[in-house]
């Protein structure tokens, strides 16, 4: 199992919720929305030789401040529990991400509020993923 596998199968997930872009790597300029999959931490020697290692994400959903007030409820959407746009649902959906990992889950949404990307103001929350693979 490899680090690429886990976030193209998290981009992957996430490409299910309708009209959000999707970045499995870092892009030089985002295009909201989008949600982009970072890789925070890896926890080696779960198990014995080599089976298990705890990789946490983080991913990014930014979306436009055209209209702050949408932008916000945007963003109320991909932050619920459960529904066609939650992030937590779509990344759950296929927990084993493609074949990547033995098990995944959205631990929380950790921060919501202004991003500052090229002279340009969005807004975005940042989500705690968990994935396990060997």
């Amino acid at each position: 199992m490899s680090i690429d596998g886990l976030r193209s199968g998290l981009a992957a997930n996430l490409a299910t919720i309708t009209g959000l872009r999707t970045a499995a790597e870092v892009p030089d300029n985002p295009n909201p929305p989008i949600a982009v999959v970072a890789l925070r931490t890896i926890e080696y020697d779960g198990a014995f030789r080599k089976g298990l290692a705890v990789y946490t994400f983080t991913v990014t959903v930014i979306v436009s401040r055209v209209d702050e007030r949408g932008a916000q409820r945007r963003l109320n959407d991909y932050c619920d529990n459960d529904g066609s746009s939650s992030v937590k649902t779509a990344i759950e959906s296929d927990k084993s991400l493609g074949g990547a990992a033995f098990d995944c889950r959205v631990v929380s949404m950790d921060n919501i509020g202004a991003l500052q990307l090229n002279d340009a103001t969005y807004l975005a929350a940042e989500f705690t993923v968990t994935a396990y693979a060997s």
